[in-house]
Formats: C-alpha cells, sequence, structure tokens
C-alpha cells in the first residue's frame, strides 16, 4: 500500500492528503502548527471555540468538511505540533516494483512545543511526499521597521483570526496586493481603527493588470463575491484606500507613533515633496509572498524563472516521488491551493490522469493561475523601492546589517559572491536565517555588485529547516505505517 506523506495542513495539504486517502493510499499529515488549516485557515486552538469563529475565515465550512473527514478516516495520521528539520536519501530502502524512483526519502522530524526539552524525533520514509509548505509574507524594509508596532500583514492577520487581538487602536495597512484587504477586514474585526490601505503600484499599472481580458475572471466568481466584501468593510468603516502610496518610514520613541506616507511614481520611488505622517501606534506590511523553499530544494526540486517549485501538469517535481502544491508553486490563493493539492495527492497515491474528477480540478487550477498572473502583473514588486532607503535603514533586523553597510562592503571587497557578502556583513546569517529579509539582500547586493551575483545558490537553501538540539540528534524513532482498519488487512496488504 502506497505511503504518502503530506507536509503542511493548510488547503494545499488537506485537499492532498482526501485525494490520496480516496485512492486507499496510507497518509501521514504533519504539521508544525497546533491545528489544521495553515494560514488561511487559522482559528481559535479547540480550547477557546466560539461559534461565531467563520466570520473571519472565508470557506470555513469547506475546511471543516476537509478536518473532519481526514479525522475520521482510518487510513491518516496527523501529527501537528511537528517540524521537519530535515530531508536526506534512505539509500537502504528502495521503492519495490518502480526502479525509476530510486531511493526514497528520510524526513526527518520533531514533534512536540516548539523549543521544548521533550519534543519527540521521529523519521518517515514514505512512498511519496506531497509538498504543501506555503509562503510567508515578503515585507521591504524601510527606516523604522524594526520599531515594535511594525508587523507583517500576516502576522497580523494570524493574530486577529487566532487569537482575536488588534496589534493596535490606530492601525495603517501598506504594501502591494489584494491581501492588503482581508487584513484590513481582520483587523477592524478584531477591534482597530484602520487609518489607511496604502497600495504602492499605481493606478495605470493595476489597470494593466486587472482589466485586459476580462471574460478570464469568469473562471474565479468567487473572487468577485469577496471584493464585493472588502468594498463594502471599506465603506462601512470609511477606510482610505490609496493607489501609488506607501510606508516609507516609522517614527516613535520605544514603539510606533507615526508613520510617514508618500506616493510613488510607476517604478515605486517615491515622489519628492509628497510625504505626509499619520499618527498610528501600528502598520502592517506586505509585497506579497515568498515561497517556503527549504524542503523541496533539499530534494533537488528544480525551481521556475520567479524562484517557485516547478512541476508538471500532475503536480509532479523533477524530484522522482515528490509532488508540490499551494504556495510553493505560485501564489495564487486557497483555489489554485486547493485544485492542485488535489491533484498531487492524487497523483502521489498512482492516480490515473484522465480521471473526471482530476479534468475538473485542472480547469480550476487553470482559471486561478491566470488569476495569480494578474496580480503578479497588477502588483508585482518594481525596483524603485530601494529609494526610500537612507543608508541608517536597517535590512537585516536580526544583525542589525544597514543599507549603508551593505553598500560599503560591497564597494570594498569588489565581491560578486553572495555567500562571501553575507558572511563579510552578516546579513541573513541571523535567527531567522534570511527568512525575512534574504530576498532583499539578494535583490541589494545583486544591483551593487558588477554584473549581479555569481553564485547559484540563494538564501532559500537551509539544509537544518529548524534549530534543533545536539541532544535530539542522539536518537530517534522510524514512524512505522499507519495500521489498517480492523477487518481490511487482506485488502489493504
Amino acid at each position: 500500500m502506497t505511503q504518502v506523506l503530506v507536509i503542511g495542513a493548510g488547503p494545499a495539504g488537506l485537499a492532498a492528503a482526501t485525494a490520496a486517502s480516496a485512492l486507499g493510499a496510507d497518509v501521514t499529515v504533519l504539521d508544525s502548527s497546533y491545528d489544521l488549516g495553515g494560514q488561511y485557515w487559522r482559528h481559535l486552538p479547540s480550547t477557546r471555540p466560539t461559534a461565531s469563529e467563520g466570520i473571519l475565515l472565508h470557506g470555513f465550512e469547506r475546511f471543516r468538511e476537509l478536518r473532519e473527514r481526514l479525522e475520521n478516516d482510518s487510513q491518516v495520521r496527523i501529527l501537528t505540533l511537528s517540524q521537519v528539520w530535515a530531508i536526506d536519501r534512505n539509500p537502504d530502502t528502495r521503492n519495490a516494483g518502480d526502479s525509476s524512483v530510486g531511493d526514497r526519502w528520510r524526513v526527518h522530524v520533531l514533534q512536540g512545543v516548539p523549543d521544548g526539552h521533550d519534543r519527540l524525533a521521529l523519521t518517515i520514509i514514505p512512498d511519496a511526499i506531497v509538498f504543501a509548505t506555503g509562503a510567508h509574507d515578503r515585507t521591504l524594509p524601510f527606516t523604522g521597521w524594526q520599531l515594535p508596532g511594525v508587523f507583517s500583514a500576516g502576522a497580523a492577520q494570524a493574530l486577529a483570526k487566532g487569537e482575536r487581538v488588534a496589534v493596535g487602536s490606530r492601525v495603517v495597512v501598506s504594501g502591494a496586493g489584494p491581501f492588503l484587504l482581508p487584513v484590513a477586514a481582520s483587523l477592524v474585526q478584531a477591534g482597530a481603527k484602520v487609518l489607511g490601505v496604502y497600495e504602492a503600484s499605481t493606478i495605470s499599472r493595476l489597470a494593466s493588470g486587472w482589466l485586459p481580458r476580462p471574460w478570464q475572471l469568469l473562471g474565479a466568481p468567487g473572487k468577485a463575491a469577496e471584493l464585493v466584501g472588502y468594498v463594502g468593510n471599506h465603506l462601512r468603516n470609511r477606510i482610505p484606500y490609496r493607489t501609488g502610496r506607501a510606508v516609507i518610514a516609522a517614527e516613535g520613541d520605544g514603539r510606533v507613533e507615526r508613520v510617514v506616507v508618500a506616493r510613488l511614481d510607476a517604478n515605486w520611488a517615491p515622489i519628492v515633496g509628497t510625504t505626509r505622517t499619520i499618527e498610528a501606534d501600528a502598520v502592517c506590511i506586505g509585497h506579497g509572498f515568498t515561497p517556503r523553499l527549504e524542503l523541496p530544494i533539499a530534494v533537488g526540486c528544480a525551481l521556475s524563472a520567479e524562484r517557485f517549485v516547478a512541476v508538471d501538469h500532475r503536480q509532479a517535481t523533477s524530484s522522482p516521488g515528490v509532488y508540490a502544491a499551494g504556495e510553493i508553486t505560485g501564489i495564487g490563493g486557497v483555489d489554485a491551493a486547493l485544485a492542485e493539492g488535489s491533484i498531487a495527492g492524487h497523483s502521489a497515491a498512482g492516480g490515473s490522469d484522465d480521471e473526471a474528477a482530476m479534468s475538473r480540478q485542472r480547469r480550476l487550477r487553470a482559471a486561478s493561475t491566470r488569476f495569480a498572473a494578474r496580480i503578479e502583473a497588477a502588483h508585482g514588486i518594481r525596483p524603485g523601492w530601494s529609494q526610500w532607503l537612507t543608508p541608517d535603514t536597517l535590512i537585516c533586523r536580526c544583525e542589525e546589517v544597514s543599507y549603508g553597510r551593505l553598500c560599503d562592503t560591497s564597494a570594498h571587497t569588489g565581491s560578486a559572491g553572495l555567500r562571501s557578502l553575507k558572511l563579510s556583513t552578516r546579513a541573513g546569517l541571523g535567527i531567522c536565517q534570511g527568512r525575512v529579509c534574504g530576498r532583499t539582500v539578494e535583490d541589494l547586493l545583486g544591483r551593487l555588485a558588477a554584473g549581479g551575483l555569481i553564485d547559484t545558490t540563494s538564501t532559500d537553501r537551509r539544509p537544518i529547516v529548524s534549530p534543533i538540539r545536539l541532544g535530539e540528534l542522539a536518537g530517534g524513532t522510524v514512524l512505522p505505517p499507519a495500521p489498517p482498519p480492523p477487518g481490511n488487512t487482506e485488502e489493504r496488504e
């Protein structure tokens, strides 16, 4: 019986697990959080339930359906509070009957409270892996972004959804992309006053991304309904929505007390003489998302030119036996994640391409992919943003590396190597290991180096995915397949 490991329990992971179990596979679902749902369906813990939980969560009934189906399926093992810290080859165990697959992978997991002293070390050796690890916010730096009161848009929404906590009483939302709208809605529902949403892209660029071929939007009707809901939220709460503007500085004595907003040109460069100061106690920033690539890179998955995991029509990666779904393959939203997850789980369990159910999922995936392309065309980061930096602006907050230090080190060393420049400046070497600043460090150093960076590596390559104690390396348990349900032993052999 095929053993399928799904890493990540957001929309893509839950859909993948459901599809794989429907074909009779033994499925293990693994997630680092306390509960299923991922960032999109983040909700209150079971110890603090509420009847109105679905108010902050789109498609919450769909989540309940998927969760209940998996929790009641004897073929599915769910491991929460479980963090993959490394993946390597298992040369002694091969997939029987399929020499093209080659060596299987050993997935090393720590199960327990993050940074706890009694975490259980597990090793899982599946026949197939589905990566559904999602993405995290990309936040472009600005002067003062290290102050308490500056939050990523995703963190602000997670606190609102998962804890019913508003990050401030008077909040400014800034960045680029449709995600700013649900963030503002979540903040209002958590009790904050949103002073404004500032979209960096100009009206002309938004129009060029969204208006061409409008008939293609008919394939994603749910998006229109969501937009209407967000517009209604803005109108009811009198939230200004300004395009071609961005927060370029945060100020305050020990925490955010005000932010500086400037108008931007089409390239996102600040226009001189257009700054405005707004009194606020919090600011939420989001400039799109960065896929979580550590694990796909560890197993040798090829990446696209846009730095997402490259997959074929079956959601198969370049690494045999490994599939990927959701935002690590492209930022397409929940509909794309659900469709891709269904296809990936079906394929990982050995399903046929020509089944009718997969045809429908492929149509949904195509519509969502076109929607994602519009998002990039309308809201993708433009290079002029670096002009709002000053020499004192911190680029790497963990190691307190300023933009001036990056520039000086690049100029004095003449280096074009990412690795050597990181070692020289310490940028990206702090506790987050470049998850927050890595893409920005690459971008800026690539501009400073004559001819660009020469490295073939990237800040997404992290062989040790999460911190692990030396004592935790000393032992571990190989996790066996899930036991068959009573009475079905012969059918499952």
